[in-house]
């Protein structure tokens, strides 16, 4: 069933003739269950879109319905029973432990009183458990640092139970590792708990591995939806986010810095170590041929065994003990560069 629905959505800032607009035409639904990742450029409208589906920010038009309830016609305390939201704005709360900011997702569903009750404060416990915050918990949440607070902001959310959670940018404070966490904790969440979760990142690679789907918000034209491998192969994630020296490596799935080879190399060998030598010499300007052509003037050959590198420069043959010392030596190979060159031409 559709958790989500969002109706010819335009959104921006002003009113009026003064509006100015954003993004435009979003016909959207997002399923109970689903991990759908939000992504775009920087001005693309991202956090724009982010608060208006969480009733933050009226829209400029069309209608944004969770439950097929309209988010902007709902009081607070009803929004706050379906959705949860954690933005990038740092909170301030005050003397808090993280204990008692997690506490606070649970109001929505207290009664006349406020006062929590055995079963509250035990989803309180299995959400800090849940994200990795037990350690956390009795500590000022003004002595977090921006990692440890969103880690407790996203317990908070959890603990309101909602039908959809909206969450902007929780990742980008965290280490890979937390990253990876988080994103791996999101997926487990919709699908246990079916649980809608809509989340905007820039964490492109982890998005691609994780995501349901990819809502894909470009700087100009209208957002562009699917399953990440469908938007992979259809060319439209290369044409949002590629820009001069940086390209999207389809088959890798990730982006790469794009350098034009200035001579070739015939790389020898096999495996994991093959793998890390080719990244190593790419990274010096060099491109690996591919067995078209005459022989270049470069020959590296990966010896077994873990022997090391043997390398043979216009001619001149050598050993490399390091990727290190191999890619030192390839810098200093200019006039073998030069002269393969000049043979291609």
């Amino acid at each position: 069933m559709s958790m989500l629905q969002l109706i010819d959505l335009s959104v921006g800032y002003g009113r009026g003739e003064r509006a100015t607009v954003v993004a435009s035409g979003i016909d959207r639904r997002l399923h109970a269950g689903e991990l759908v990742c939000l992504l775009g450029p920087n001005g693309a409208g991202k956090s724009t879109l982010m608060r208006t589906v969480a009733g933050m920010q009226a829209p400029l038009r069309g209608r944004v319905l969770i439950d097929d309830g309209d988010v902007h016609a709902m009081d607070a305390r009803e929004r706050a029973k379906l959705l949860s939201v954690v933005l990038t704005d740092r909170v301030e709360a005050g003397l808090l432990t993280g204990y008692a900011l997690v506490g606070l997702g649970r109001y929505p569903h207290t009664g006349w009183s406020g006062k929590l009750s055995d079963r509250d404060w035990e989803v309180v416990e299995a959400c800090i458990d849940r994200t990795g915050a037990r350690d956390l918990a009795h500590r000022h949440v003004s002595d977090l640092s921006d990692g440890e607070r969103q880690r407790i902001m996203l317990a908070r959310a959890l603990a309101q139970e909602p039908r959809l959670m909206v969450l902007d940018e929780i990742t980008a404070f965290l280490d890979l590792p937390r990253r990876v966490d988080a994103m791996r904790l999101l997926r487990r969440l919709a699908r246990d708990t079916g649980t809608a979760i809509l989340l905007s990142t820039h964490d492109l690679d982890l998005a691609l591995k994780a995501a349901d789907q990819v809502w894909l918000l470009p700087s100009e034209g209208p957002m562009v939806a699917g399953a990440p491998e469908d938007l992979v192969l259809s060319g439209a994630f290369a044409a949002v986010f590629e820009s001069e020296g940086v390209e999207f490596d389809a088959r890798l799935g990730s982006f790469q810095l794009h350098r034009r080879s200035i001579a070739e190399v015939e790389l020898v060998g096999g495996g994991l170590v093959r793998e890390w030598t080719a990244r190593a010499i790419e990274r010096q300007g060099l491109g690996i041929w591919g067995g078209l052509g005459a022989t270049p003037g470069i020959r590296v050959e990966v010896l077994d065994n873990g022997g090391g590198w043997e390398l043979e420069i216009a001619g001149v043959r050598g050993r490399a003990s390091s990727l290190a010392d191999l890619a030192e030596r390839l810098r200093g190979a200019d006039g073998a560069r030069d002269a393969d060159v000049e043979e291609a031409r």
